[in-house]
């Protein structure tokens, strides 16, 4: 048999692997999509360097908010009414950290001639560009800047990628017998399935993804019908999120949102959408954090339901030695704290734990080590620990990673709509994620501190947590009814 696989190195983020799948015949099993070496050809997309004019990014992070035209007895004016109704729902108070950075404070900066290239409500900060650097002098005197930080040195050169693969028809050759198609492992090991049989697919739940690029994740077939609600990018803010040559965010979009019945469906393929880049892939500098940091509160404030992001970092090209065990708290670092405020504000994250398990650094990530999230590691098909998925626990004790999903082996579709098999946290998470949009569209009266503590409680290692399995692999069939047995608290309890 002519085998079309491709084996391709793929640098994306937290250091996914991808192996395409062949078409096989439709009573092929699992087990048959062994790719042989010896007739695998290198994907090639034709990387050319392109120079970059050196310029430098700081984080500014501001004293306090005064100035600020905006009011917490305002709210409508930077929240929207969706993000207030959660609030509302919920019990969550809109307070100073939802104040957007003082204009005055903003202004400031753009007459020294510094670009501001985004903020931070909640961290109180915003990062801007320059070329001369001299234009910071004294900055840090100013009475109402606490600190400056640089968070990025622009590379001499940058790969640029070309020659995305043709577009893949996915036909019958593809099918499986089980609806679910190549996607039936990773979706019944979470019991995400007896949500669907239930009648609970996503539907009205607004997932947020925080990712690289949705490379043509606006024309893949398996992709058609997705309801995306608004796209956002924060790298390259001229470029449609469709556009980036990544295709990370494609393929962990296509875990939940996928709807071909027979060959791809996901976790939650009926619910709502908004794509966000934050991950610039051309380096790894600090300055991602702040985009990251920008994106969710974009969600936030959009009015998303819930958070899934692939994302986690702990070196960097210019500032190594900048992340260390110790600050493992949810608390140290901008883009932790900025989860454990969405958290706080009624937003259900679930970030990547990371695939550092068998690397020098091990631990978790950041933000994954946020409070009050789901930090997700990745298990193979038969349960079993991925030696590559990260380890906890948290600095201050707590247990991570919190529970395990399908990360290896995992069905996809990438940029050119061909099915894929991954692995990586990476797409454990976004499996979980959708799961998560089910079981909020069934309770969608209780807290997301409910959900999460009833996912954890029912998960297969809750008798004996550790920092390797965590709670073990979820069991939203067995959260859904552990919630459907416990009486919801009262606002006043």
């Amino acid at each position: 048999m002519s085998i079309r696989s491709i084996l391709r190195s793929f640098s994306a983020l937290l250091g996914t692997v991808v192996v395409l799948m062949p078409a096989l015949p439709a009573a092929a099993q699992e087990d048959d999509l062994t790719v042989l070496l010896d007739e695998i050809m290198v994907y090639n997309r034709q990387p050319r360097m392109q120079a970059l004019p050196k310029t430098y990014m700081y984080r500014i992070t501001f004293r306090d908010k005064r100035n600020n035209s905006h009011s917490v007895s305002r709210p409508s004016t930077f929240l929207s009414a969706k993000a207030l109704a959660r609030r509302e729902r919920l019990g969550v108070r809109v307070d100073a950290y939802d104040l957007p950075v003082s204009g005055v404070y903003l202004d400031f900066l753009r007459r020294k001639g510094l670009r501001v290239v985004c903020t931070s409500r909640w961290n109180n900060t915003a990062v801007v560009e320059v070329a001369d650097t001299t234009l910071l002098n004294d900055l840090d005197r100013v009475k109402f800047v606490q600190d400056v930080c640089r968070v990025y040195v622009s590379p001499d050169s940058v790969k640029v990628t070309e020659g995305f693969a043709d577009m893949e028809t996915l036909g019958k050759d593809q099918e499986r017998e089980d609806p679910y198609g190549h996607a039936a492992q990773q979706v019944r090991q979470i019991g995400a399935d007896r949500l669907h049989n239930r009648g609970y697919r996503g539907k009205g739940i607004t997932i947020a993804v925080i990712d690289g690029g949705f490379n043509h994740a606006d024309s893949i077939a398996a992709l058609k019908g997705t309801r995306v609600v608004a796209t956002h990018n924060f790298v390259s803010p001229g470029r449609r999120v469709y556009d980036m040559e990544q295709d990370h965010g494609t393929m962990v979009l296509s875990c939940m949102a996928a709807n071909m019945p027979h060959i791809l469906v996901g976790t939650a393929p009926e619910a709502d959408y908004m794509l966000l880049v934050s991950e610039d892939g051309r380096s790894e500098q600090l300055v991602e954090e702040d985009y990251w940091c920008a994106a969710i509160e974009y969600a936030d404030s959009a009015g998303a339901d819930i958070i899934s992001t692939s994302l986690g970092y702990t070196t960097f090209d210019h500032n190594p030695g900048t992340h260390r065990y110790d600050e493992l708290d949810g608390r140290t670092h901008v883009n932790s704290r900025s989860a454990s405020l969405a958290a706080s504000r009624g937003l259900i994250v679930l970030n990547s734990a990371g695939n550092s398990g068998d690397e020098e650094w091990k631990k978790i990530g950041f933000p994954a080590d946020a409070d009050h999230i789901l930090a997700v590691g990745a298990v193979d098909s038969q349960g079993l620990n991925t030696s590559f998925s990260s380890v906890g626990n948290t600095a201050d004790g707590r247990i991570k990673p919190d529970v395990m999903a399908m990360g290896s082996g995992v069905a996809v579709v990438d940029c050119s709509g061909a099915l894929c098999r991954v692995a990586g946290t990476s797409f454990s998470c976004p499996i979980l994620a959708g799961g998560m949009a089910c079981l909020l569209e069934a309770f969608s009266n209780r807290s997301p501190d409910d959900l999460i503590k009833a996912v954890r409680a029912t998960a297969t290692n809750a008798q004996r947590p550790d920092n390797i399995f965590g709670y073990g692999i979820a069991r939203l069939d067995s959260a859904f009814e552990s919630l459907t047995t416990v009486t919801p608290r009262t606002e006043e309890e």
